[in-house]
């Protein structure tokens, strides 16, 4: 079982993977991705990236994912009326793409996607530069598993979820947000208090990890086959088919 990025959960389905299927909710608000370009690059706004060569961890993550999403809110339109796909370059990681925008000569690119808190700290360095943002047009988290009920069994999973819906229903709560969730976020990863608030500020959890909205599965695949990401099938999308019915409910 693991938790991860929706959108890379749904596009993975869609795009023919077996390894897993949909079993719950996590996180229901948006993942901001801050855009981010060199500390002395030419580029000063999102409307500079287009026709550039973006950055990326790897083929199919995130980061290429919203970067579609971005050429589509900022309709980058090519003649066939399809989005204008940016060129992609694979960076590996956060300080593979940290080196590339600052790099002038070998392997240059001219901005690439991160989550925004994750790359502050290299902003408030000096190292990069936020020149906009790019929020999902949908819940940031899901959770997937096996869906062999050898490898993942439904009711230990469904017993799993319950309890984790009682921890996150816990954190999310006003007492919780006061003072104790700053001090765990704080100490376990470092960051500043200041961020770590304005990040709460910003970051909600499901009320019920057992759930999953059909909604939140079909018009994510709505964006990500506008955005080029995914391909409708013929007999369009249906919620049930990213699902393992036997661990939660679409509702």
């Amino acid at each position: 079982m693991t938790r991860a990025l929706t959108d890379a959960l749904i596009a993975g389905i869609a795009n023919g993977s077996q390894a897993y299927k949909l079993v719950g909710s996590y996180v229901s608000t948006p993942l901001n991705w801050a855009v981010v370009t060199g500390k002395n690059s030419k580029y000063q706004s999102i409307d500079d990236l287009r026709g550039t060569k973006l950055g990326i961890s790897r083929v199919g993550s995130g980061s290429q994912t919203m970067a579609g999403v971005m050429a589509m809110q900022n309709n980058w339109i090519d003649k066939d009326g399809r989005v204008e796909m940016p060129e992609f370059q694979v960076n590996n990681n956060l300080q593979g793409l940290n080196t590339s925008i600052n790099d002038g000569t070998t392997r240059p690119i001219s901005a690439f996607l991160w989550e925004w808190f994750t790359t502050k700290p290299h902003v408030d360095s000096g190292e990069v530069r936020f020149i906009g943002s790019v929020p999902t047009p949908w819940p940031s988290w899901l959770i997937a598993a096996h869906p062999s009920p050898e490898r993942a069994e439904p009711t230990a999973l469904r017993n799993f979820l319950g309890k984790l819906t009682e921890y996150v229903v816990k954190f999310d709560s006003k007492e919780q947000r006061a003072q104790a969730d700053v001090d765990f976020i704080r100490e376990r990863f470092g960051y500043p208090e200041v961020d770590v608030r304005a990040w709460l500020n910003k970051v909600h959890w499901v009320e019920d990890c057992t759930a999953i909205p059909g909604k939140v599965i079909i018009d994510t695949l709505n964006i990500l086959d506008k955005a080029g990401v995914v391909k409708r099938p013929m007999h369009g999308f249906k919620a049930e088919d990213f699902i393992n019915s036997e661990v939660v409910r679409l509702v």
